[in-house]
Order: structure tokens, then C-alpha cells, then sequence
């Protein structure tokens, strides 16, 4: 394993050696990006060292990953990533677009693209041989670290708030997790989760907050640059991610970053926020051209990206602006649509997930995006976790009689 070097601070660009800070900059509180031995990788690996691997999981970029592996293999926790990509060329034809992708997180061990980031944080946890790991969440999350933590052994506890959805919820209670569900909203969970951290010692895996999360979403990335390499060659593509706290467009971003200091790339994909209209801090700091985060009060049914004050904020603008890309905002309805055009083509997206393809949506009409531009979309979830919310997108199923002449009556 590369042992990571340090920490520099996203804001005031401090840097930190690696026991010196666990999650926030102490000065300013700024996210905190983890800094590889950039040099020694270089000296020890070519491209070609990754891309000839045959494990089937984020581990195969182990030698960019900043955690040693956990011993044991063949657990879930050996499972996150590698999910697929599925050219969506129905979809293309409806848009007017020649080259559309879309790769499906949902098909993670636990649903969401949040595996990514539990897996890492837990192998962490286990590193620095943390007893408890505590997360909030709106679901994904914590049924993502979760999951990966009882795959491997770890405690953990989660705070959720009570209206977070009962599939995600359950998910959490049956990976053996300690729930408790706050009376209030996400980010009344994720203040009590930082408190309550400090108070008992445990390690607090919330994202935008803990500078591992980003060390899991930007394999993500990794796996893009893989794909597309084959799909096109070095052309420029553009990715649309769904925004809400801002931690897995930036880990992209940053996984992009590590390829280009690397010299794997020459450049980075144009990258396309999407935030709902209801929950939309970031791309409202994107069009006011600041990195100023103020914060809303979210009001969507896309509940994973149900955001007041996005943790990962400033870095989640710069992921666009230094990338060339933009923000885009979509209604609840234009979600509730996107969930059943993805379905029509044999994807199940939650309305987070689907939110994505939303904006590219709006960004097709509106001519943000080319014709000819090579598009990849990022799925983030699977619409199981949150099946009332699918159901407002499509019209329910007739209840008949079980005979032919009720069943010809209706057709």
C-alpha cells in the first residue's frame, strides 16, 4: 500500500500530517482533501498496472487508495464498485444525442453508491482500530456503512431522521446497525452524530465531514476513466452527477485530479451538476459565481439529496466550474419523469439517482449539451430504496376479475 502523506485543506490550503487532524481543517473547517504519495506511484505503477487487474471492486485501485485493504476476502465489503455501464441508446434517440452511457451504483452490495465511501471509512476504522463507527444519513449512508460494517465485524451506530424512507431504514436495522431516528432533519442528525462522536470517542464517518468518504466515491472515477478509454479513447465526455451534500461530486472530482497528477490523463471530464430545485444551496452558489454556501431549507422527495447546508459545498461548485461543467436544477416532476424513463429502458433509480438524468434532460433541450457530445450519467441508487416515490411516477395497476372477459374488457 501507498501510505497517504498528509492532508491539505480545501479552503486555506494548511497542510496536515497524517495524525494530526481526523476530519475538518481546525482552522476554518474546510473539507480536507487526502494527498497520495503522488511520486513513489509514479515510480511504481503505469496504467497498465491497474487496468490489467482482474479484481471485480474498487480494491483493484488499491495502490490508490489511501486505507490497506481489509483481510478476508469474498465479504460484501470486497464487493463495492466495479458496477456496470450500459450504453443507453433508446434514451439517446428520445434526446437527440448520438453517445449516452449511464452507470448503475444500484447495482452496489447495498443499493447505493454509498458502499464506496462505507468500505473505505471502514477499512480506515479498522486501520486506526476504531471500536464504533457513526454515521447520519438519510438511508444510503448508513445502510452503507452498515452493511460493509457488519460485513467485516465493526460496531456501528446510525442516526437517521424519522422521515427517512422505511425500506432505507430497514436495511439499517436488518445490517444489525444501532438506529436511532432523529426527531428533525438531516442536518439536526449529522450535528448530534458529530457530538456524539466526540463524546464517546467513536469515529464519525459523515460525509462532507470525514476526509475518507471522498477517498471511496473517487473510485468511481477511477472506473470511468477505464470505460470510457475503451468506449472513445482520450475524447472529451461530460458527466452528469446528482448534487446534495456535495461529497460525491467532489470525490469524482478528486479521483479525476489524482488520474491527471498522475499524468494517466491529459484532461478532465466537463462534470454537470444536478441539484433538485427544492434543495439547490450549491448550484445557487454556482450561478451567484461564489464559494459561498448559504444554506435552504430542502424540500424535495429526492430525499438523498435533501440537503440545508451541503457539508461538501465548496468543492462541489469547484467540481463544475474547474472542469468547465455547470449546475442544473429540476423539479420534483421532472424527477418523478426521469424515474420512468429509466425505467421504460430497465433502469430502477431512486429520485436521487434519477435526478442525474433529470438535468441532462433539461440540458439536451435547452442545447447545454451537444448533439455529438459523448454523455455519461451517474445513477446513484436503486428506486427500491424508496418505492412510495416510485410509485408517483407511474399510474397503478388496474385490479381485475380472473377471467378472459375482465381481462379483454380492459385490453
Amino acid at each position: 500500500m501507498i501510505k497517504f502523506i498528509g492532508y491539505r485543506c480545501s479552503i486555506c490550503k494548511t497542510e496536515y500530517q497524517p495524525g494530526q487532524v481526523n476530519y475538518i481543517c481546525p482552522k476554518d473547517g474546510g473539507n480536507l482533501d487526502v494527498i497520495l504519495d503522488y511520486e513513489t506511484i509514479r515510480e511504481k505503477y503505469e496504467p497498465e498496472d491497474i487496468t490489467s487487474r482482474t479484481d471485480p471492486s474498487l480494491w483493484r485501485y488499491a495502490p490508490l487508495l489511501p486505507v490497506p485493504e481489509v483481510k478476508g476476502g469474498g465479504t460484501p465489503l470486497h464487493a463495492a464498485g466495479w458496477t456496470p455501464v450500459f450504453k443507453m441508446e433508446q434514451l439517446a434517440g428520445k434526446l437527440g444525442l448520438q453517445q449516452l452511457w449511464l452507470k448503475d451504483e444500484s447495482r452496489n452490495p447495498t443499493a447505493s453508491f454509498k458502499d464506496r465511501a462505507s468500505a473505505i471509512v471502514v477499512a480506515r476504522a479498522r486501520e486506526i482500530k476504531a471500536e464504533v463507527v457513526v454515521t447520519a444519513s438519510t438511508g444510503n449512508a448508513g445502510a452503507a456503512l452498515a452493511g460493509m460494517a457488519a460485513a467485516v465485524g465493526q460496531k456501528a451506530v446510525i442516526f437517521a431522521p424519522k422521515s427517512a424512507p422505511p425500506a432505507k431504514v430497514a436495511q439499517l436495522l436488518v445490517f444489525g446497525a444501532k438506529v436511532m431516528l432523529v426527531d428533525g432533519s438531516y442536518d439536526d442528525a449529522f450535528d448530534l452524530t458529530i457530538k456524539a462522536a466526540k463524546e464517546f470517542g467513536w469515529y464519525c464517518r459523515n460525509t462532507g465531514y470525514n476526509p475518507f468518504t471522498a477517498e471511496g466515491k473517487k473510485t468511481a472515477a477511477f472506473e470511468m476513466w477505464e470505460f470510457m478509454q475503451k468506449a472513445i479513447g482520450t475524447s472529451p465526455y461530460t458527466l452528469f452527477v446528482s448534487v446534495g451534500d456535495g461529497n460525491i461530486i467532489s470525490g469524482i472530482h478528486k479521483g479525476f485530479k489524482d488520474l491527471l497528477e498522475l499524468g494517466w490523463i491529459e484532461q478532465i471530464p466537463r462534470i454537470i451538476g444536478v441539484q433538485a430545485e427544492g434543495s439547490a444551496a450549491v448550484a445557487n452558489a454556482f450561478r451567484a459565481g461564489t464559494e459561498e454556501i448559504v444554506p435552504v431549507s430542502a424540500t424535495t422527495l429526492a430525499d438523498s439529496i435533501s440537503v440545508d447546508l451541503p457539508r461538501d459545498g465548496v468543492r462541489a461548485v469547484r467540481a463544475a466550474r474547474d472542469t468547465g461543467g455547470t449546475y442544473i436544477t429540476v423539479s420534483d416532476e421532472e424527477i418523478l419523469s426521469a424515474i420512468a424513463e429509466l425505467g421504460k429502458v430497465g433502469i430502477f433509480a431512486e429520485p436521487a439517482g434519477a435526478t442525474s438524468y433529470a438535468g441532462l434532460v433539461k440540458a439536451a433541450g435547452s442545447g447545454a449539451v451537444g448533439s455529438d457530445d459523448p454523455i455519461l450519467v451517474l445513477n446513484t441508487g436503486s428506486g427500491l430504496k424508496d418505492v412510495k416515490a416510485a410509485m408517483q411516477a407511474v399510474s397503478e395497476a388496474p385490479i381485475i376479475e380472473p377471467t378472459l372477459e375482465a381481462l379483454k374488457k380492459l385490453l
